[in-house]
């Protein structure tokens, strides 16, 4: 058995396999009771730094998420195309805008995002306040994962779309128009929220607003929703329909200062820790029970509540208490998709199927994380199904009958990633309750999290 992480861990110094203990509280100690803070929202974050790049004056955002990959990649973007960034105190960054106009260096004029989705397909909507083309890219997987039809949604508004490689795949050259061709747009059935967004984000600084119109609905809405909230906090004028099918947003924003609760996507991997490990308590902080968060994922501890956890909330935190049996459940994670890879290592260890739907956009993430699940949980004998009954949008999972081997002789185990942050973390849960396991190239985590190890090696003190 590898010996527990060290509570110091160094995730720079991280190997490229990560061999990880199971879980194992010491005869004699206390029942485990640990409260975790995980870094702030990505996409509260990335929101934020894009309206405060663009506003006038300075702003200031407090926790906000920095030292991730993603965060760094939205950050020297908005720093190339004119933004001043303070982040001499990390925990109160502070941005001095451009007043809503970017200004390009027309020698610099292509911004490399890596593997950043939200901030390629923000940056890309932002193309609409450049004078000069700018060139969105990234590593070979972004390279791969779509925005044709963000695209063509700036395409209507009169911008000139060049794809420089594959078609509706970047790297494309956007330039914008002299004047749009129209404030008002309507939209399909897209493959992501984000398109959404980052016209919702944009349409703050143009002369007339944007009205959006999606009579066919929104796919993630609770993602929309959460750019509607944030707007209101910030007193933007947002005016929409219940269900979202007109959403108004009229120009007009100033310099702010906000708050940034903790990521509930990071979140759900401790509480998914919580209903693994019977009797202990994994204490999430940072959620104001009495506020509703703008983020869907902070309602995935109620999942596990109905698969027979605990939950013990209070002003400033939300926390799971693990039960030894674990019951399947039916779900509908359209609202929560990143969560999803969490439910489904807790629902390995739940006896019977657990059907989930709402996955579909799960194909098109940092990998195919569909494909990616069936391969890795399959190695423990765990059965991903997708297209349920001829659905795409819905997968089950089913334990072996006998359950997963977690005998202190079963066989080794190694989880590949796939440069994927969140199939890393989702992971290492199994080895809470399945020793040896072994997880390659563990230093993606970076994309969102880099210190989840060093949280993770709190589990064993």
């Amino acid at each position: 058995m590898p010996e527990p992480l060290p509570s110091n861990l160094n995730t720079d110094a991280l190997p490229e396999q990560l061999p990880l203990p199971v879980w194992n509280r010491a005869p004699g100690k206390p029942p485990l009771d640990l409260t975790i803070r995980p870094p702030g929202s990505k996409s509260i974050t990335n929101r934020a730094l894009l309206l405060a790049a663009l506003a006038p004056g300075t702003s200031t955002l407090n926790h906000p998420l920095t030292d991730a990959d993603d965060a760094q990649r939205m950050l020297a973007a908005i720093a190339q195309l004119g933004a001043k960034v303070d982040a001499s105190n990390p925990e109160h960054l502070k941005i001095e805008g451009v007043a809503g106009h970017w200004r390009v260096d027309p020698n610099n004029t292509t911004l490399d995002l890596n593997n950043a989705g939200t901030a390629t397909r923000f940056l890309a909507a932002s193309a609409l306040l450049a004078d000069t083309p700018l060139t969105i890219t990234g590593n070979e997987r972004m390279q791969q994962r779509p925005i044709g039809q963000l695209a063509t949604l700036l395409q209507s508004l009169g911008c000139t779309i060049e794809y420089l490689g594959s078609q509706g795949c970047p790297p494309l050259r956007i330039s914008a128009p002299t004047q749009l061709a129209t404030n008002q747009i309507t939209i399909g059935q897209t493959q992501s929220s984000q398109y959404i967004t980052a016209l919702m984000l944009v349409a703050v600084f143009l002369d007339d607003g944007l009205t959006i119109s999606m009579p066919d609905g929104t796919t993630s809405a609770s993602y929309v929703r959460m750019t509607i909230d944030l707007l209101d906090h910030l007193g933007v004028q947002v005016q929409h329909a219940e269900n979202l099918s007109v959403i108004r947003i009229s120009p007009a924003l100033n310099a702010f200062n906000l708050d940034i609760e903790p990521d509930a996507s990071g979140a759900t991997y401790w509480w998914a820790a919580g209903a693994l490990l019977p009797k202990a308590t994994i204490r999430v902080a940072g959620f104001d029970t009495n506020t509703p968060s703008s983020q869907g994922d902070a309602n995935f501890p109620h999942l596990l509540q109905q698969m027979g956890c605990e939950l013990i909330e209070t002003d400033n935190s939300i926390a799971c208490k693990g039960q030894t049996n674990l019951t399947p459940i039916i779900c509908d994670m359209q609202n929560m998709p990143d969560a999803v890879m969490s439910l489904a290592a807790v629902a390995s260890f739940a006896p019977g199927t657990t059907i989930i739907k709402g996955v579909k956009t799960l194909r098109v993430k940092e990998c195919d994380r569909i494909a990616a699940m069936k391969a890795e949980l399959g190695k423990l004998g765990v059965w991903v199904e997708d297209n349920l009954n001829g659905d795409e949008d819905t997968l089950s999972i089913s334990p072996p009958d006998s359950g997963i081997d977690c005998s202190q002789s079963c066989e080794p185990i190694a989880f590949d990633t796939y440069d994927d942050h969140r199939m890393a973390m989702s992971l290492s849960l199994l080895a809470l309750r399945r020793p040896n396991i072994t997880i390659n190239d563990p230093k993606c985590i970076v994309k969102t999290y880099p210190n989840y190890f060093r949280h993770f090696a709190k589990l064993y003190n």
